[in-house]
């Protein structure tokens, strides 16, 4: 039998044990599962101590592990609480014994309707493609459309986790209470698509992970014309399941719901491609969007795909910051204009900002879709980003942590956390992140680069060089890991290395757009001052990807002082307080 759920709140904490979830302020916090059993166990003996051993036993009961775990996870409880020196403190350590919980607990009805701030969550899991593989396209697609209408159901109430997080479980299943405490939910939705010409049969089951009770099953057929309107029907049926006050749907006409099949069709193609993120899969899928809005001009999620993958070239360092954002910008404005409550496309266009420079449009922007959804990753994503080009590292955190509950196991998303700890130069709670992306996936290059430079900036120069050595090869040699192995070559007296690898770079560049602030990095890391300040002036002048970041960049450090510098940071608008909000 199932232990029954029960629901404590202490300080600024609730934590229910439900789904080993634990709220600060009502946004959920990041938890491994073994870390939230440990706090369970402590509140639950409180206010008696729990010997060492016991913890190991109750909570790693089929594995075998070392002392060291125990402590590992004790640590990152207090680091996740705020135990800081003078403040509160949490978990009181008793020498030869164990561990006590110290705070005052109170346990409250767990009910949903006394809840209050902490949100259902919910994971909807890749759609069985009962069609056949040359189908893989629209089961994928149909996933990830009723992932974004569940997002908008109700985002104060229900938190609906990201695609990313979802995906792996395609090729990779899981039973659903593995599920639900890998990614932190109390409700998981499973189901299958067949498709048979401009027909398609869904059905959808609703489980809960506690039990693992199946609490709602439907299955539709439809035109594929009429999808978005199945979409519809299924939110509002999985939000009263889950006993979710709805806010009234914004009406809509019959034809905003219907799409042109033929067009729909292609749209899913786009996203499918647009979701691989290779450069090939990529610039397929720009031209998926084009033919889709060709058909149906008036499908506003056509052009805000469009002005994500435009970005995505941006990002990645393949197109240059004048196109991709000009074209982005283009694109997001149209899906605007046909539906201004588009958290997606408000995201696109706050992202193009950002790397023109326009700090009040962006922050605009990103506000606005926050506020029409808090369940969009990406926006949470983007946004902490922007806080930390100003400095505002606390925000930043609550943001890029916000995105990553939302994305649990976004190898992106962990990545991100990682960043902005990196420029808050709080470098080992960086380094901690780095460790558990890569737990998930060893060979993910944009973390070993990260673990780099946050080696670097601690003088461990030969772990640092090893990690950017190690995401050079992975990424086949990529800009962005290559920039770092030559800059921590040349902080580490290896300068002939460092020239080797400069030149490299240069190859690339005689071959396609190179960000000058890339060159910046490299520069400033040989001691060439005047190159590096000729190179930061020209990724100025072409709205580098990297340049936002030019006054929070501890790699910069050594140029800082100088004049030149500081004119640019006034240049850029970077000086002064984060730009306010025209929007009443």
């Amino acid at each position: 039998m199932t232990p029954a759920a029960r629901v404590f709140e202490f300080g600024p904490f609730r934590l229910d044990t439900r789904g080993k979830l634990l709220f600060r302020d009502g946004e959920r916090v990041s938890l491994p599962p073994k870390a939230a059993e440990v706090l369970v166990a402590l509140i639950e003996h409180r206010p008696d101590a729990v010997g060492r051993e016991e913890l190991l036993r109750g909570v790693w009961a089929e594995t075998a592990v070392e002392d060291g775990s125990l402590t590992s996870h004790v640590s990152l409880l207090r680091r996740v609480l705020g135990e800081r020196r003078g403040g509160p403190r949490y978990i009181e350590t008793i020498p030869k014994r164990g561990y006590r919980f110290l705070a005052m607990v109170e346990e409250v009805d767990r009910s949903p309707r006394s809840a209050g701030a902490s949100r259902a969550m919910l994971a909807v899991l890749p759609f069985e493609n009962l069609s056949g593989e040359d189908q893989d396209f629209f089961s994928d697609g149909l996933t990830e459309e009723t992932i974004t209408h569940l997002s908008r159901l109700a985002p104060e109430r229900l938190g609906v986790i990201a695609r990313a997080s979802v995906a792996r479980y395609k090729r990779n299943p899981r039973s659903i209470r593995e599920i639900g405490e890998e990614l932190g939910v109390s409700h998981v939705l499973e189901g299958s698509v067949r498709r048979s010409g401009r027909r398609a049969r869904v059905t959808a089951q609703l489980i809960d992970v506690s039990d693992q009770t199946h609490v709602w099953a439907e299955s539709y057929e439809r035109d594929l014309g009429d999808l978005l309107a199945l979409q519809v029907d299924l939110a509002r049926a999985i939000g009263g399941e889950i006993e979710i006050k709805l806010a009234p749907l914004a009406p809509r006409s019959r034809e905003s719901l219907t799409v042109d099949p033929e067009a729909y069709e292609t749209y899913l193609k786009g996203r499918y491609l647009w979701n691989r993120r290779s450069l090939e899969a990529v610039r397929k899928s720009i031209r998926y969007f084009e033919t889709c809005i060709e058909r149906e001009p008036r499908y506003a999620a056509a052009r805000s795909g469009l002005a994500d993958a435009y970005m995505t070239l941006h990002d990645d360092g393949r197109l240059s910051p004048k196109e991709a954002t000009v074209k982005a910008k283009h694109s997001a404005e149209e899906a605007l204009r046909i539906d201004p409550a588009l958290a997606e496309a408000h995201t696109s266009l706050a992202h193009a900002f950002f790397h023109e420079l326009d700090w009040l449009r962006a922050g605009e922007e990103f506000r606005r879709a926050i506020e029409l959804n808090r369940n969009y990753a990406a926006a949470r994503f983007y946004y902490a980003n922007f806080l930390v080009a100003f400095g505002r590292f606390d925000e930043a955190i609550e943001e890029a942590r916000a995105a990553l509950v939302l994305d649990p196991v976004s190898l992106p998303a962990g990545s991100n956390v990682a960043s902005v700890y990196y420029h808050a130069r709080r470098y080992d709670e960086a380094i901690e992140h780095c460790r558990r992306v890569l737990e998930i996936d060893p060979a993910f290059a944009r973390s070993l680069e990260d673990l780099g430079r946050n080696y670097e900036q601690q003088q461990k120069h030969e772990e640092a060089i090893l990690a950017f050595e190690k995401a050079a090869e992975i990424s086949g040699r990529d800009l962005r890991p290559l920039s770092s192995l030559a800059h921590g070559y040349a902080v580490a007296g290896r300068r002939r290395e460092a020239r080797r690898v400069l030149a490299e770079i240069e190859r690339l560049a005689k071959e396609g757009y190179v960000s000058a602030f890339a060159f910046a990095i490299v520069h400033a890391g040989l001691g060439d001052r005047n190159q590096a300040f000729e190179y930061l002036a020209k990724a100025c002048d072409e709205r580098s990807s990297g340049l936002p970041f030019l006054n929070v960049e501890p790699r910069l450090d050594s140029l800082r002082r100088e004049p030149r510098f500081q004119a640019l940071v006034s240049r850029m608008g970077l000086v002064g307080k984060l730009p306010t909000s025209r929007r009443r």
